[in-house]
């Protein structure tokens, strides 16, 4: 009988590459997606993506999107709170693991595992350690846009830049092109999970603290 499980839904292209990878293992059989939304901008955080947006993936995927809202300044305790308020209703689903999208950061994974087992939960991690992850989300099919950069490390002009061979070229020698530290963020608006393309059209560049971030709006 294959385990239920529940996917962390960013709207970029890790969360899609994690959701692909465990849809084509029999092992698992997916309950729905889980993201976190900030709930004075109605948009996903960090990624600055609108919610509505969100519902449209998760529409075209053909899954339940659940969400977990959290304030503009929230703190870790307030974040594990609702989150674990969430789980919860997952666990009398049968649900007992949730799949992330985490590639090499290992604190990362570890905060993530260590909140889990507090809950009686564990996480998969099924693109952990795997090599040339953007060109293999590239080959798949799937087509994303970046959505938000880091103003440290990335020009304002990769802002609203399709995620392709051009700007993986283009990135400078210190960015790591998995975005993997920050970098960048990016939204899947294409791809083998989907049903049908997601339709979405810019808006402006804000700058946001040390973040560019580009409205994208849903058409």
């Amino acid at each position: 009988m294959a385990e239920k499980v529940l996917l962390s839904w960013s709207g970029g292209k890790d969360s899609a590459l994690a959701f692909h990878e465990i849809s084509q293992n029999q092992q698992y059989e997916m309950a729905g997606l889980l993201t976190t939304v900030t709930e004075d901008y109605h948009r996903i955080s960090m990624h600055g993506v609108r919610e509505a947006l969100l519902e449209q993936q998760a529409s075209s995927i053909g899954l339940q999107l659940s969400k977990v809202f959290i304030s503009k300044n929230s703190s870790n305790e307030e974040y594990e709170s609702k989150m674990k308020e969430v789980l919860f209703k997952f666990q009398k689903l049968g649900v007992y693991a949730v799949v992330f999208g985490d590639i090499s950061l290992e604190d990362i994974r570890k905060y993530r595992e260590e909140n889990l087992a507090k809950v009686g939960m564990k996480g998969v991690f099924p693109i952990w350690g795997k090599d040339n992850l953007p060109q293999t989300f590239i080959d798949l099919g799937f087509q994303a846009i970046v959505t938000c950069v880091d103003a440290k490390v990335l020009d304002k002009r990769f802002v609203g830049k399709l995620f392709d061979e051009k700007l993986l070229a283009e990135l400078p020698a210190n960015v790591d092109p998995n975005g993997e530290n920050g970098e960048f963020h990016s939204f899947v608006f294409d791809g083998p999970i989907f049903q049908k393309k997601i339709s979405y059209e810019i808006g402006e560049v804000v700058k946001r603290d040390s973040f560019y971030f580009c409205d994208l709006q849903p058409t």
